[in-house]
């Protein structure tokens, strides 16, 4: 299990605001509203509150790790104290389950690091937070015409914020120089005690968790490898994103802490209408308008798409609102194999006014029309009692 060491004692839950039976749209929605609030771009101070956000929506928001989370908050639950394998336990070879009587630190993965070593308290908060960290994840948003979104396109997201030092790329250290090794942990970040049956670890006093040691840090940075400045990041949107859609750009977040990886950058994405076509889905929608000479004889009208015309015949007998499959003209996918289509409604136009020419053709087609086609209302009127 790929557990984080923080889980079992972090209420991501709680973070976020929303019940642990929450809907994945409920706690993309929650989400949302608090990394508005909280986004450091728009209040400083509150860059430790929106890394926890992330932090909690990092894991929540992905199924599997979601999955693992609540599973360590249960076995913590059950196991501490009393789930090591004693009576009842459950979860970590408790009496009665496979394995009874045996425990191995392993088997909790990176909740073995709870005990922060000796002499550091059973998981104190200094050792928690010393060595390398993930980067927060951030938000951005792209507004993309109707015609992009359908067809995709490569373009930049400008934003201002933590990036890793274009001084020393990073590292922290001056140009010219290196980090060297740490002659504490060799590198590892971390000092193993052995205790006969368990084997802890705590974080290495001298470096601090890095592994290396700067001696001649980065004038621009002061070591931490972390400037704030604008940046700009490709971002490649793909053929038919909708509105609303979330993109992510891996580890193009904000960098991480101590040599640790960065976060991940998520797109949100707004798209433009269109002034003549519409969308549901894969299919493009158009609203085709016609004459009733043309809907009653029926005709062959010229269509606009989002790439060359096409045409379509119209039969005749047509009435306002039909509508009309073109295949293949919706919003396109790869080797336009699964393309959807162009849906035509048409829309019978009446005239506001007619010309005396034009009035006295309708008034003859009124005279030799058979019937009138609200004829079966009357019929079933005077058939109700």
């Amino acid at each position: 299990m790929a557990a984080q060491r923080e889980w079992i004692e972090k209420d991501y839950y709680k973070t976020l605001g929303v019940s642990s039976t929450a809907t994945d749209k409920e706690l993309t929605r929650a989400y949302r509203k608090l990394a508005k609030q909280f986004h450091p771009d728009a209040n400083p101070a509150s860059e430790d509150k929106f890394k926890e956000i992330s932090a909690a929506y990092d894991v929540l928001g992905d199924a599997t790790k979601r999955k693992e989370y609540d599973e360590v908050r249960r076995l913590g639950a059950s196991g501490f104290p009393g789930g090591f394998g004693g009576p009842g336990g459950g979860g970590f070879g408790g009496a009665g389950g496979p394995g009874a009587g045996t425990f191995r630190v392993e088997d909790l993965g990176d909740l073995g690091d709870l005990f922060g070593g000796l002499g550091g308290g059973f998981g104190g908060r200094r050792s928690r937070q010393a060595g390398p960290r993930r980067g927060a994840d951030i938000e951005a948003e792209l507004h993309l015409s109707f015609e992009d979104a359908v067809r995709g396109v490569t373009t930049s997201v400008n934003m201002a914020g933590e990036a890793r030092c274009g001084t020393c790329h990073g590292n922290g250290a001056a140009p010219g120089t290196s980090p060297t090794t740490c002659p504490t942990c060799h590198g590892t970040g971390s000092l193993q005690d052995n205790q006969g049956l368990f084997s802890l670890s705590r974080v290495c006093p001298q470096c601090s968790g890095r592994g290396t040691i700067i001696e001649t840090p980065c004038p621009t940075c002061k070591g931490s490898g972390i400037q704030r400045r604008t940046r700009s990041v490709k971002v490649r949107i793909p053929a038919g994103v909708e509105d609303g859609q979330r993109i992510r750009v891996k580890g193009r977040g904000a960098p991480g802490r101590a040599n640790g990886p960065s976060g991940d950058l998520y797109v949100v994405v707004h798209v433009d209408s269109h002034r003549l076509f519409g969308r549901r889905g894969k299919n493009l929608t158009l609203t085709l308008p016609v004459t009733f000479a043309e809907a009653a004889l029926g005709t062959t009208i010229t269509v606009p798409t989002l790439d060359e015309p096409v045409t379509l015949r119209i039969p005749a007998g047509t009435s306002s609102g039909q509508t009309f499959r073109v295949k293949g003209r919706g919003v396109p996918s790869a080797g336009r194999r699964g393309s959807g289509d162009l849906m035509v409604t048409v829309e019978v136009v009446v005239p506001k006014k007619l010309t005396d020419e034009q009035r006295a053709a309708v008034e003859e087609l009124a005279r030799v029309s058979e019937a009138a086609p609200r004829d079966h209302l009357s019929d079933h009127l005077e058939a109700t009692p």
